[in-house]
């Protein structure tokens, strides 16, 4: 097999071709052309951003016949023999697979032998935290004080596992995440050298994909390349990556900001059909939702965004929405992007996220906003009878205008919600006839133990119900007035599961009626102002001590009651 991958045939070969992690190799340069290098160092960072090449670039610079200089030759015999390996006295260990102490007693061993063909001898241990404690033990005292010919060169992404007693014997230096921008221009240098042509939003979309990995991003391009027809797309790159385009993102984000969930879940259901990734669709929402988040605050930041472009959909979609939104929808999301790690229904928690998003902020400005307009409203008609009752009385001062008589508020029936769901009223209302106090403070009680218990047992059935509360108990039901009201559709679906979690927190069997918040609040104020219609006016009579003692003393006969 003749063909090799893109990253090994571009691995750098001198320190100017490691992208991105400048701050490290100057420092080396300039301490390997004053003769002035350590004899231990140790090299951390993510996957793909140069560790290994750098130390064996390290390695070369150092024995290269023209030393000391800046850059390796990569002419000489040392540089030749260092890069395709013939050179024993470079030595690279996969710490991986070799984590005992005899393993580290072999180095220790061998590293008084003087060196064969170069002035030094360069250990590169590779993913240096899979190095047992003893292993890390018989390694101490030749690290700390190894022959003056031989260097230590420590790689790892996880510095955080390697004993202080190492870490403070070795010169470190953190390799960060290459920057996008950095990426892309070194794609851009090797896709002109291949002769292979890329579109640019190609290139960026696999620079964010790579997640600052260079390594990573020269394999995904490979991929692309082998996917794509002649010229790499945009397209080619999000089929071999899971990706979603920005104008389904756009979608997506317009629908549930002007509350359409029904596009929105369908846009979703199409992604997931058609074989996105659920996390990852996660992934380049919230990066999307960022980038709309910088953009609306200022469009001077438009250098600094990772996965959206500024084209005319992205522009009018900043105008539209608001900076809380955003924010909340990245909360949101942010929350879901955990709940699907551990879970097998990924789409159930992003469904729910969509609709938390699309009802949650939106929905709690439209209920201000209408219910100010109302108030207002109904203000100016009661304004306006008052001043028409004024005007009779003042053109007939003997006679008292008639009370309007207000039509008897007909009680709403079980009706279809915007979701589906049939509210049912009388079964609600007979609830309330037999509810008592204590039996509805006992629910609550026991309420934030319940959820507990269900989110363990049945994590989608949790969801449907946390934004919910008990609103009225009876012995053997329960009114639960959820937040929104697709929620109580989705109980439906979960009735079963939610209602054996808590009978076996309650010890009881108890039937939970769903009603949406609003819903309920208009039938509770309904049935109180029903019941106190139906109260006896005598008693309010009775209730005044004045008039009963002024009774006592002069009787009906004289007694006459002013306001």
């Amino acid at each position: 097999m003749s063909y090799q991958a893109l990253y090994r045939v571009w691995r750098p070969r001198n320190f100017a071709d490691v992208v991105g992690q400048t701050h490290i190799t100057r420092t080396l340069q300039n301490a390997i052309l004053q003769e002035k290098f350590s004899h231990a160092y140790l090299f951390s960072g993510p996957r793909g951003t140069g560790k290994t090449s750098a130390a064996k670039i390290f390695a070369k610079t150092i024995n290269c016949e023209r030393a000391p200089v800046k850059e390796p030759c990569n002419e000489c015999d040392a540089c030749l023999g260092i890069q395709d390996g013939s050179i024993s006295d470079i030595i690279e260990i996969d710490a991986a697979s070799n984590t005992s102490v005899e393993d580290v007693r072999d180095i220790r061993d061998n590293v008084k032998y003087a060196t064969s063909s170069v002035p030094y001898k360069v250990y590169i241990i590779d993913e240096v935290h899979m190095i047992s404690t003893n292993a890390f033990n018989a390694l101490l005292k030749t690290l700390e004080e190894p022959p003056k010919h031989v260097v230590f060169i420590l790689a790892t992404t996880e510095p955080h596992k390697i004993p202080l007693t190492i870490l403070s014997r070795c010169q470190r230096f953190d390799f960060k995440p290459v920057s996008n921008q950095s990426m892309v221009e070194r794609m851009h240098t090797i896709l002109d050298a291949e002769g292979i042509s890329v579109s640019s939003d190609a290139m960026e979309t696999v620079a964010l994909t790579a997640e600052g990995g260079m390594r990573d991003a020269l394999s995904i391009l490979d991929q692309a390349i082998s996917y794509s027809e002649d010229k790499v797309e945009l397209d080619d790159v999000l089929a071999v990556t899971g990706g979603v385009s920005q104008g389904i993102l756009t979608d997506i984000v317009r629908a549930m900001h002007e509350k359409d969930v029904k596009q929105a879940l369908e846009l979703l259901d199409k992604l997931i059909q058609s074989g996105k990734d659920p996390g990852r669709f996660v992934y380049d929402l919230i990066y999307f939702m960022r980038d709309l988040l910088l953009y609306k605050n200022t469009r001077s930041l438009e250098g600094l965004l990772e996965r959206a472009r500024a084209d005319e959909r992205f522009n009018a979609l900043t105008e539209s929405v608001s900076i809380d939104w955003i924010q909340d929808a990245i909360t949101q999301l942010n929350q879901c992007q955990q709940e699907i790690k551990s879970t097998n229904s990924p789409k159930v928690f992003i469904e729910i996220a969509i609709i938390t998003i699309t009802n949650r902020y939106y929905e709690q400005e439209q209920q201000a906003s209408s219910a100010d307009f109302e108030a207002v409203t109904d203000l100016s008609k009661r304004l306006a009878q008052l001043e028409k009752e004024l005007n009779k009385l003042k053109e007939n001062p003997v006679e008292s205008p008639q009370p309007t008589l207000r039509p008897e508020q007909r009680r709403p029936q079980s009706r279809g919600t915007k979701n589906g769901y049939k509210i049912p009223y009388e079964r609600i209302r007979d609830v309330l006839r037999q509810a008592e106090k204590p039996k509805l403070k006992n629910v609550q009680s026991q309420w934030a133990n319940f959820l507990s218990k269900l989110k363990t047992t049945n994590a989608p059935a949790h969801a449907t119900i946390q934004d919910s509360k008990p609103a009225a108990a009876s012995e053997q039901a329960l009114v639960v007035a959820f937040k929104y009201e697709i929620h109580c559709s989705l109980f439906l679906d979960n009735r079963e599961t939610i209602e054996s979690v808590l009978a076996s927190v309650m010890d009881k069997n108890v039937t939970i009626i769903p009603i949406p918040e609003k819903d309920w609040t208009t039938l509770r104020t309904e049935y109180i102002n029903n019941q106190e219609k139906n109260e006896p006016q005598e008693e309010e009579e009775q209730a005044d001590p004045i008039v009963e003692e002024a009774r006592k003393l002069v009787g009906d006969d004289l007694l006459e009651i002013h306001d």
